[in-house]
């Protein structure tokens, strides 16, 4: 009796030493998955429920045996909401060190500048990686820029990111403006700097071009913007041809070829770099300004200056073969 109650002592820890081995070996053992996944682990998980996300993903066996064993060997772990890349074969121990390591996949959506809302509207719908449904967003509320989001994220809470951004650089920069600017308002910075962004594509252009609409509106002049014209026809997106000579003469509250002063409102989003143009505006007597052929604009004090400089790029147009 003594030697089998012995040999069932060494049979059961023998037994125990396997199954602790087994427990070892499933926490640090290639896991089941077979390709490189994507899972999202929503705020607010405890490492029960991200187990079972876990589990029907196919990156665990079993979401039991995934908590048992983090528990005693990632106790001290927390684990991070987000969207996670876990690699083909990850181990318990490594699906754990992923979730708790906070390293969360960064999508991002890339407004342009100059882009009118609609656009962004657009841009933010077609997106199959957020979700939620949203408005047309007021023109000139959103900063152009890159912004990170997760996966599944409500385009609602994009769009704000987007928006508390315009509304946070428009007050880090209006208390910044130059006696120059000509600029009463934020709003007027706003439609101002949306009219230059839309004007030159240059960084290097956009003082200039604000110092030339500005001195239009000392002098009571009129924009004259192309752009403007466009807007109400569009609301921003391309033409895809030529204004006709009707639209030019056009009266509503965006032309500003039959207009006086600023439109109504911005027609498109404008960037940082265009605001700060319109609130320091390039100290110039110019009045006018045409395109060079060359992707920039030539700039003119008088009349005669301009009329001279638009045939030249009358000139070049007809040597493109485009008129």
């Amino acid at each position: 009796m003594r030697k089998l109650a012995k040999w069932a002592i060494i049979a059961a820890i023998v037994l125990l030493a396997a199954i602790g081995a087994n427990f070892v070996y499933g926490w640090t053992a290639p896991g089941p998955l077979t390709r490189e996944t994507s899972v999202v682990i929503k705020p607010g998980s405890s490492i029960t429920s991200a187990a079972e996300v876990l589990e029907k993903s196919g990156i665990v066996k079993s979401a039991d045996a995934f908590v048992n064993r983090a528990k005693i060997f990632g106790a001290t772990s927390t684990i991070k909401a987000g969207e996670f890349i876990i690699p083909a074969g990850a181990s318990n121990s490594d699906v754990l060190d992923i979730l708790t390591g906070g390293k969360t996949v960064q999508r991002m959506v890339t407004i342009p500048e100059g882009w009118p809302s609609i656009m962004v509207y657009e841009r933010l719908m077609a997106n199959d990686r957020l979700t939620g449904s949203i408005q047309v967003p007021v023109e000139g509320s959103v900063l152009p820029d890159s912004y990170a989001f997760e996966k599944n994220e409500d385009r609602a809470a994009v769009l704000k990111r987007m928006q508390d951004a315009m509304t946070q650089t428009m007050a880090d920069l209006w208390p910044k403006r130059s006696s120059d600017t000509v600029v009463k308002t934020p709003e007027e910075a706003l439609t101002l700097a949306s009219i230059v962004e839309k004007e030159t594509a240059l960084k290097s252009e956009l003082r200039m071009v604000a110092g030339v609409y500005s001195n239009r509106i000392r002098q009571g002049m009129m924009l004259q913007a192309d752009p403007t014209i466009i807007y109400p026809i569009t609301k921003g997106k391309p033409l895809g041809r030529r204004i006709r000579q009707s639209e030019i003469s056009d009266v509503n509250d965006y032309n500003t070829y039959a207009m006086v002063g600023l439109p109504k409102g911005p027609i498109a989003n404008p960037s940082r770099a265009a605001i700060e143009a319109v609130l320091n505006p390039e100290n110039t007597k110019a009045l006018f300004f045409v395109a060079d052929g060359k992707g920039g604009h030539v700039f003119a004090n008088t009349l005669q200056e301009h009329n001279a400089n638009v045939e030249k790029w009358y000139a070049i147009r007809r040597e493109r073969g485009e008129m």
